[in-house]
């Protein structure tokens, strides 16, 4: 996968790109990330990439040439097909939108900044918008290691034991189960048994009910996306948990 970044400010992104899974995955080919600075687009001798806002308003705007024209550059040398612009009137990432994006073959991600982008470079080139969430950031650089990275994941190889992405929160809409490792015992609270005693059928069926339960109490909005069956086997769990019931509440 080829992912392009724009962004006036590469120093954000760049380090991450060299360190742990996201590393190793661009060290070894199995994505590449190139970061583009709209700046070497603009014609004029200050490398202006924003101006006043047309209308009057606070702030600044990203103007339309040297974001168009970078976009260009990039579609005309790769043949290009998803041009998405971080943006919080986008669509909500989540992992049933991550599996989409991980089998695109290319993407450039647009990080906006000031008061935004130019409505124009939306209507010519922008195919998708997303955003990572309902708060308010100083660009879309974060937004764009968000998208990488969850993406990376999903790639074949860039996690060494594939278990590890099936396990983890949101892959099958469920949070994931409490995890836990040496000492067996740690100030009085002991490990469950059942992972301890070596059957792995057993494991599995206790981390499923706990996935369930851990949903149930704390996002219980994602049971929306569950079919009847997983619906039971929550229901079948009940309250035999022992959590008290303000700790039921998400």
């Amino acid at each position: 996968m080829r992912i392009d970044v724009l962004t006036l400010f590469p120093e954000l992104i760049e380090p991450a790109l060299h360190a742990g899974v996201l590393g190793r995955a661009v060290n070894n080919g199995l994505m590449s990330v190139s970061l583009v600075n709209p700046r070497d687009f603009a014609t004029d001798r200050h490398r202006t990439v924003d101006d006043a806002p047309y209308g009057g308003g606070a702030g600044m705007v990203m103007k339309c040439e040297p974001l168009c024209a970078a976009v260009e550059s990039l579609i005309e040398k790769n043949s290009l097909r998803h041009v998405v612009l971080l943006t919080p009137r986008g669509r909500r990432l989540d992992q049933a939108l991550v599996r989409e994006m991980a089998v695109w073959q290319d993407m450039v991600l647009i990080c906006a900044r000031y008061e935004g982008v130019d409505e124009r470079v939306s209507e010519m080139l922008v195919s998708d918008e997303i955003s990572i969430g309902d708060y308010v950031l100083s660009g879309g650089e974060t937004a764009a290691l968000v998208v990488v990275e969850a993406v990376s994941r999903m790639l074949p190889g860039v996690v060494g034991n594939w278990e590890s992405v099936e396990t983890d929160s949101f892959y099958d809409g469920l949070l994931g189960p409490p995890q836990y490792t040496r000492p067996p015992v740690f100030r009085g609270a002991a490990v469950p048994e059942v992972l301890l005693n070596g059957d792995h059928a057993a494991i599995a069926r206790f981390r499923r009910r706990e996935a369930l339960r851990v949903t149930r109490t704390r996002r219980p909005d994602l049971l929306a996306n569950l079919d009847e069956e997983m619906l039971k086997r929550l229901a079948d769990t009940g309250r035999k948990t022992g959590i008290p019931e303000e700790e039921n509440e998400p």
